[in-house]
């Protein structure tokens, strides 16, 4: 894991809150006032944010309007998002799936050919995640890829590669396919590339009614409440780092 991972992993909840309960909760058993209540409160909040309902609106908080795009799309951008290993080799992960599935579609819909762009996915994988999401397009959905960008290591680095190897084929506008709650961090990549992407956003949810249920903490909406707050963590980075 990378010292950005390992820092996401031990800042955001679920982690981050459980260490700051324990360190409260030591610094409460030393007779600090306040510290028990406050401890208290911080696995309360992480209770909080694994509900649905909080879930949901966090993930609302992400879902981008279409930018205008005046050039017509010659392409479909695929990012790439997890990997996993079987019996040693690279296969996509859930995410990742489930975005080449719905480049399929758009591809299939609209003729337009495909551009796959990730890295490795950890240092003890040498196997681009573009090369196993190609082969799934082609093995599986029985679709040619064009394009293979197998060098990014994150967002920024995907959109600066992937403008430049559609620019080379003389393509200025592109679909994007990826995550809806990904796709902000996503077209502010691009936007400061100068290349025009129209979003294609997978599973765009219907934010949750506030029933019962919704309140009720679960560990799906905990992992969506993580990822959501991680790209917030990313967009502040990006921005600073960018401009």
């Amino acid at each position: 894991m990378s010292a950005q991972g390992a820092l996401t992993v031990l800042v955001l909840p679920p982690l981050g809150l459980v260490l700051a309960a324990l360190a409260l909760a030591l610094l409460g058993a030393r007779g600090r006032r306040g510290a028990a209540a406050m401890a208290a409160g911080a696995l309360g909040l992480l209770l909080v944010l694994a509900t649905p309902y909080v879930a949901g609106q966090l993930r609302r908080s992400l879902e981008p309007s279409a930018p205008a795009v005046t050039a017509p799309p010659g392409a479909i951008i695929v990012l790439g998002g997890d990997g996993v290993l079987d019996r040693g080799r690279l296969e996509l992960g859930a995410l990742t799936l489930e975005r080449v599935r719905a480049a399929a579609r758009l591809a299939r819909s609209h003729g337009l050919p495909i551009l796959v762009t990730a890295g490795p996915v950890s240092p003890r994988v040498a196997t681009p995640l573009a090369e196993a999401m190609a082969q799934s397009l082609r093995e599986d959905f029985d679709l040619a890829v064009p394009w293979m960008e197998t060098t990014a290591r994150d967002t920024a680095e995907n959109a600066r590669a992937s403008a430049a190897l559609l620019r080379a084929e003389g393509i200025e506008a592109a679909y994007l396919v990826t995550h809806a709650w990904h796709l902000p961090r996503a077209l502010e990549a691009f936007a400061r590339t100068g290349f025009a992407v129209i979003p294609a956003p997978v599973r765009l949810e219907d934010p949750p009614a506030g029933t019962l249920s919704d309140w009720v903490p679960n560990p799906r909406a905990a992992l969506e409440t993580w990822y959501v707050l991680r790209e917030w963590a990313g967009i502040l980075v990006y921005r600073l780092r960018d401009g």
